[in-house]
């Protein structure tokens, strides 16, 4: 299991993803899960995944490798003319990926699913935050779906929503997918440091930040007690019930 995020606010997008994969509870690794096309001054392509390990390393590997051949005549991420185009080119991998993978056919809930958040900017286009699901099929964000979550997200769902503002600045949406994650983290032992996070600010062009964030990080540490403290007060400041 895993847990990412792709956010959309006024400034640009936000994505966050764990790195913990695991087989069973003794077999615990660590994985990037957020990958990274950029041509400065052109595009910033973000992809993140979340499903069968062996799936998304073969999506990504083949949507990489096909930048680099230049004699193979598939279209590449570094080449399509706009984000809608993008998430097509990603979405018929993800399809060609199963399909080859699976011994009874392209089922997408086999045991070789994945399901992934693309998000980014093409000159001449604004950005724009797509998921996109192990049919290959996808949906794009909107103001009424501003952000994106897959793999285990039951936990930090509803912080996102309770806080989640568009005009955000990029420190509170940082703070506000912190406290999302802790949340996950103590919730769901398939989760775990250390958290990968990138940041696109509109029009960039290029990545603004990317950070990962480990366990002993001073910053992550100041949000995970002071979430946990706050919380605490607020109950202790609740009326008795049986009053």
């Amino acid at each position: 299991m895993t847990y990412c995020v792709g956010l959309k606010i006024d400034r640009g997008l936000v994505f966050m993803s764990d790195t913990r994969t695991n087989a069973g509870m003794d077999s615990i690794s660590t994985f990037k899960k957020m990958h990274v096309w950029e041509e400065p001054g052109e595009r910033v392509i973000v992809l993140m995944s979340a499903g069968n390990l062996a799936t998304t390393q073969a999506v990504v590997s083949l949507l990489d490798e096909r930048t680099k051949a230049i004699a193979d005549r598939h279209a590449t991420l570094l080449e399509t003319p706009s984000m809608y185009q993008t998430v097509r080119m990603v979405g018929d991998t993800v399809k060609e990926v199963i399909a080859h993978s699976s011994p009874t056919g392209d089922k997408a809930d086999s045991y070789f699913n994945a399901s992934f958040i693309l998000g980014g900017q093409i000159r001449g286009s604004e950005p724009r935050l797509f998921m996109i699901y192990p049919e290959g099929n996808f949906i794009e964000s909107t103001d009424d779906t501003p952000f994106f979550q897959i793999g285990e997200t039951k936990y930090g769902k509803p912080i996102i929503i309770r806080a989640y503002e568009r005009t955000m600045s990029f420190a509170e949406t940082v703070k506000l997918l912190l406290v999302s994650f802790d949340s996950t983290l103590k919730s769901n032992l398939s989760v775990g440091l250390p958290l990968d996070l990138l940041f696109y600010e509109k029009d960039a062009f290029k990545i603004s930040l990317k950070k990962r964030i480990a366990q002993d990080d001073r910053y992550y540490r100041t949000i995970s007690d002071g979430w946990s403290n706050a919380l605490k007060a607020a109950f202790a400041s609740l009326p008795d019930f049986s009053e």
